[in-house]
């Protein structure tokens, strides 16, 4: 990636599927931040919860290579009150990273702790959420950097609980997406650019 590819919107949402890049692009967006001055400060809001063991697994290497790559960011650690906490972190002087979007639905879905069964529907999406979520962004007195998953562009999936969430989170995507100032989506580590109001 080059530096006009990264250079900071106001707000951006980065969307690709798995190993896309969507995590390295937010990582260049804060090491770009932190490299232009020296009270910059990287504020990142991880959303996944170690639900099983592989899960644990994934959590502590992520942990352990963001603090190589990005030395200077700070980990925070939100499963569900995430416009709270973007907004108690959101500075001027701060971007904030939210990785990720997808994780953070399935918390508010399908909680950790709470049993289901294969036929059993999800819960209808709670638009509280999501509408702070909105205003989080908007408000935010500093950059704000979001990072979800796109995973409508398959088939369609044959249980009714993954095609809930597939629909699910498709619509939080657009809403997103209509807020954020930029729109990249990232296939085989190249950012792609949907939406620019530059």
């Amino acid at each position: 990636m080059d530096n006009t590819e990264l250079q900071l919107a106001y707000s951006e949402l980065i969307l690709g599927g798995q190993r896309s890049g969507k995590s390295r692009r937010a990582e260049l967006l804060a090491q770009t931040w932190l490299g232009t001055s020296a009270s910059h400060r990287a504020v990142l809001i991880a959303t996944g919860q170690p639900g099983d063991e592989e899960m644990r697994q994934r959590i502590h290497r992520h942990q352990a290579d963001r603090a190589l790559r990005v030395p200077g960011m700070e980990t925070v650690e939100e499963p569900l009150a995430l416009a709270q906490t973007m907004t108690q972190y959101s500075r001027a002087d701060t971007l904030v990273v939210v990785d990720c979007l997808t994780l953070w639905l399935t918390n508010q879905l399908m909680p950790v702790n709470q049993e289901f069964e294969s036929n059993q529907p999800l819960a209808p999406v709670n638009s509280a959420p999501v509408a702070m979520l909105l205003e989080a962004i908007t408000q935010a007195p500093g950059p704000v950097v979001l990072v979800g998953n796109e995973i409508g562009m398959g088939v369609i999936p044959m249980g009714a609980q993954v095609r809930a969430f597939v629909d699910a989170l498709g619509r939080l995507n657009q809403d997103v997406a209509r807020v954020c100032q930029r729109v990249t989506l990232m296939v085989a580590g190249l950012p792609l650019n949907l939406k620019d109001a530059e």
